[in-house]
């Protein structure tokens, strides 16, 4: 499959980065993945600079809580690591339940995309369950956010989270099209336990039909938890992948 298919959000590999980050990305690039997805970099930038490069890892794409950072800050780490879009991961539940609460977020992010496009940098927004089990004007909190947002911003879409939240993943991504940039791939029962997570492939979430669908689109694979050795889970997922695309 192409390189530039396939990535991993190392918020997955947390406990490993925190104990030692030159040593996780080495097995990450060990196991095949050419692409990470680094989640609160700023403190770490100069380590992962290092890291990425004896690697020969880029990351295209990258976590930050933007709306709770300084812009600037965030922004000068990205460029140093060569990250092109910074996403916001999350935004409390709270924050979706009313027009006005999700006006005023997505009037933050337009600001902070006005603010990255000084770096050449985009700025975008992941979602979790609650993004789209909240509904605004009958339709799904997400949906009504994305009307918010100026034609640069764009949205990483979590397609677990998605299911779990009570929409169809392929008619959601045809309704957000061409903002979608790229995807979280992840499988489990489509439960909000974390711990029920499993490898890409081996769980009840339509892994063929969503990456038929968004062929060329940046696939992110990611676990917020799992039971068992968290290297052989993602060693996995890339497997699966990289034969479901070929």
């Amino acid at each position: 499959m192409p390189a530039h298919d396939l990535s991993i959000q190392l918020y997955t590999l947390r406990e490993h980065i925190a104990e030692d980050l030159p040593s996780t990305l080495e097995r990450v690039a060990d196991i095949g993945y050419t692409q990470v997805e680094p989640y609160s970099f700023v403190a770490r930038a100069d380590e992962y600079a290092q890291a990425l490069a004896k690697n020969n890892l880029s990351a295209p794409t990258a976590h930050a809580p933007l709306l709770s950072s300084d812009f600037g800050e965030v922004f000068a780490a990205a460029s140093k690591l060569g990250i092109s879009t910074v996403i916001d991961p999350f935004i409390p539940a709270e924050h979706w339940q009313d027009a006005e609460s999700i006006r005023a977020t997505a009037q933050k992010l337009n600001e902070a995309s006005r603010r990255g496009a000084e770096y050449g940098i985009k700025v975008g927004y992941h979602n979790h369950d609650w993004e789209i089990s909240s509904k605004i004007n009958s339709t799904t909190a997400l949906e009504y956010f994305a009307s918010l947002l100026d034609p640069e911003v764009v949205l990483e879409i979590d397609t677990y989270w998605v299911a779990v939240g009570g929409a169809d993943v392929l008619q959601l991504l045809e309704a957000l099209a061409p903002r979608v940039i790229a995807l979280h791939i992840k499988d489990g029962p489509k439960s909000k336990n974390h711990k029920e997570q499993v490898p890409v492939g081996s769980g009840s979430m339509p892994i063929d039909q969503i990456i038929q669908a968004t062929q060329g689109m940046l696939h992110v694979v990611e676990l917020d938890d799992f039971a068992g050795d968290i290297f052989q889970a993602v060693s996995a997922s890339r497997a699966y992948l990289v034969a479901e695309k070929n």
